[in-house]
Formats: C-alpha cells, sequence, structure tokens
C-alpha cells in the first residue's frame, strides 16, 4: 500500500523520443524530445530538451545545416581548382570561359545551398534557380510568398533594344572597324557583349519569370543613371554578385570592422575573382583587375568622408562626374591589353565576329 501510494506522488518520467506521438497518452504533444545526434553539445541538449515543438525544430535544423555547410562549399573549392588544371590543354578564350562558369557554378550551388532549408519552396524552384536564372538571388527567387507584378511594356522594350544593339555591336560594328586598331575592336566587342548577355538576354529572362510571379530581380538596373560610386555598385551594377557579396563578405563582417572596412574588403575580393577569370587566362596583366576594384573601393571612401559629403560626390551633377572618373579613368586596367589581344579576339574570331 506504501508502495502504491509512493508511485502515486512519484510518477514515473516522461520517456525521451523523437516521435512524441508514438508513445501514448503519457507525452505531452507539444514538446519535442530532439535526439542525441542531432544537437552535438548535451548543454543545449538540456537547454531546448522542454522548449515546445516549433521552436526546438527550428533548432535542430539550424543545428543540421551548420553540420552540412561544407556541402555548400565544396564546389567552389573543388571546380576553380579543376578548371585551372586543364589551362594548358585549352586555348585562353576557352579556358576563360570553363574557369568563368566553374565560379559562377560553384557560387550559383552556395546561394541555393544556404537558402534552401530556409524558405519552403517546391522542387522546380530549386530547379529553374540552378539552371534556368542567372542571377544569386536565391531567397527571393525560391520564395513563392513573393508576388511580382507583370512587367510593364517598356522594360520588354528597352531589353529588346539593348540585346539587338549588343548583338549589332558584336556581329556587324567590329566587322567595319579598322583591322590594325585591334584594341578599339576587343573594346568594341566586349560593349556589345555586355549589352548583349547583361542589358538584354538576362533581362529578357528576368521579365519571364516575373511574367509568371517569380521574383526574379533584374542583373542591371539602368547604372548611368547612378548619382554616386554607392549607387553604382550597390544598386545597379550586376546586382547578381551584389547580393553574394552582401550576404558572404559585407554582413558578416560590417560590425566587426566597419561598415567602410568591409566594404572596401568586398572590392578587394572582387578584384581577385576578375584576376582570376581575365589576367590567368590572358597570362599577363596580373594584378591590373585588383587594382581597379582597390580603386573603387578608395573612391567610395572619399565619397562617404566628411570632405566628400561636404563636396557632394555622393550626389547631383558632381557625384555622377565624380564617379564617371572612377569608373572610367582606370578601365583600361581592368579589361587590359593582355587580355583583349590573347582572349577577346581569338573568341570573336571563334563565334565569326572578326
Amino acid at each position: 500500500m506504501g508502495e502504491l501510494r509512493h508511485r502515486r506522488m512519484h510518477p514515473a518520467p516522461e520517456p525521451r523520443t523523437l516521435f512524441p506521438h508514438r508513445t501514448g497518452s503519457q507525452l505531452r504533444p507539444d514538446r519535442w524530445r530532439p535526439s542525441s545526434n542531432c544537437l552535438r553539445s548535451p548543454h543545449l541538449r538540456r537547454r531546448v530538451i522542454s522548449l515546445p515543438l516549433s521552436e526546438t525544430k527550428e533548432i535542430e535544423s539550424a543545428e543540421i545545416a551548420r553540420g552540412c555547410s561544407w556541402i555548400g562549399w565544396l564546389p567552389i573549392s573543388v571546380l576553380p581548382l579543376m578548371a585551372v588544371a586543364c589551362r594548358n590543354q585549352l586555348p585562353p578564350w576557352v579556358f576563360m570561359w570553363v574557369l568563368s562558369f566553374a565560379i559562377y557554378l560553384s557560387l550559383k550551388w552556395l546561394t541555393w545551398w544556404r537558402a534552401r532549408s530556409q524558405i519552403a519552396h517546391s522542387a522546380w524552384r530549386s530547379a529553374a534557380y540552378l539552371l534556368a536564372w542567372p542571377g544569386m538571388d536565391a531567397g527571393a527567387f525560391l520564395d513563392a510568398t513573393q508576388r511580382v507584378p507583370p512587367p510593364a511594356p517598356r522594360t520588354w522594350l528597352w531589353a529588346t533594344l539593348e540585346t539587338i544593339l549588343g548583338a549589332t555591336l558584336l556581329w556587324v560594328v567590329v566587322r567595319s572597324l579598322p583591322h590594325g586598331e585591334s584594341l578599339l575592336r576587343g573594346w568594341a566587342a566586349m560593349l556589345g557583349l555586355i549589352l548583349l548577355l547583361h542589358f538584354g538576354t538576362f533581362q529578357i529572362v528576368a521579365l519571364l519569370w516575373q511574367s509568371v510571379g517569380v521574383n526574379a530581380k533584374a542583373i542591371m538596373s539602368a547604372p548611368l543613371r547612378s548619382t554616386s560610386l554607392g549607387e553604382f555598385w550597390g544598386k545597379r551594377w550586376n546586382l547578381g554578385f551584389r547580393q553574394l557579396s552582401h550576404e558572404l563578405i559585407f554582413r558578416p563582417l560590417h560590425r566587426r570592422l566597419g561598415a567602410d572596412a568591409a566594404g572596401f574588403l568586398v572590392f578587394a575580393v572582387s578584384g581577385l575573382i576578375h584576376d582570376l577569370v581575365i589576367s590567368l587566362p590572358a597570362r599577363g596583366g596580373y594584378g591590373l583587375p585588383t587594382i581597379y576594384f582597390l580603386l573603387q573601393g578608395t573612391g567610395m571612401t572619399i565619397e562617404h568622408s566628411r570632405l566628400g559629403r561636404r563636396l557632394g560626390l555622393g550626389q547631383g551633377v558632381r557625384g555622377w562626374c565624380f564617379m564617371m572618373v572612377f569608373l572610367a579613368a582606370p578601365v583600361f586596367w581592368l579589361f587590359h591589353p593582355w587580355f583583349v589581344l590573347r582572349v577577346i579576339l581569338p573568341f570573336m574570331r571563334a563565334i565569326h565576329a572578326l
């Protein structure tokens, strides 16, 4: 009788299991017991053991995602090295495209891997993001709750005109330039290629996705309308890379280093990537693209300084002129003659533009 009274006063502890609904009425339905493997820290397991179901599942999901983060970084550690290993077996222009795609696909995978467990989405959106969208805004693209209005007809018109203009520069204008002006022909070809791809084709792809309600943000957003270097690089030019660099470099470091230092580091990394895909295939001009982007970081530092704000270097006509000086004056360091002569011109001949 005493033993029975003791059992009533001190009931047996609830069994811990990952599936509370399978243990009968002894377990509280709103509690969830994490498995011993999902949370590596015993202290963390003790803290979350009695949290509500929704909170503890979120903690385990985050822990699992952190434990598998190496899968997201694996391609960027392997694919570019594989491309570089083929350098001596490929023509310079082919090697440039192979290396560029290796870096692009690696970063594309990384952005998808980071966003896939945070946003509920269908499998077709993942496939579309990886295979049919050049941008790096995985969160916006995968999120089905973000609805966008249909694009205006004039945006279709501009994208079509820029595509036609780029193709005309590539296959008509370049041929008409003097044969002795190799650098001029190469520069005209690069301008045509940028218009054809970034301003034309990629814009049309964005508009197609927007037409079916997918939040695919345009890669370029009228960059020449910028009135400051900050607006140009941060809000209008190559927004795919801007999104990527903001998530991976700027946001994790800006509190520790400050906004200016973190922004300068973004430019340094951008310069190194451009050096990799421009100077390495050309086998010359090493360091010049990096110097170009470091100058952009310097210009933004001046723009944000007390003197820059006093002179109005971040707005209006003065801001636009200051921006164009920093963008255009050293641009030959970005796309240097070695790259134009050894990579771009052979590529133009390969696609019958010359």
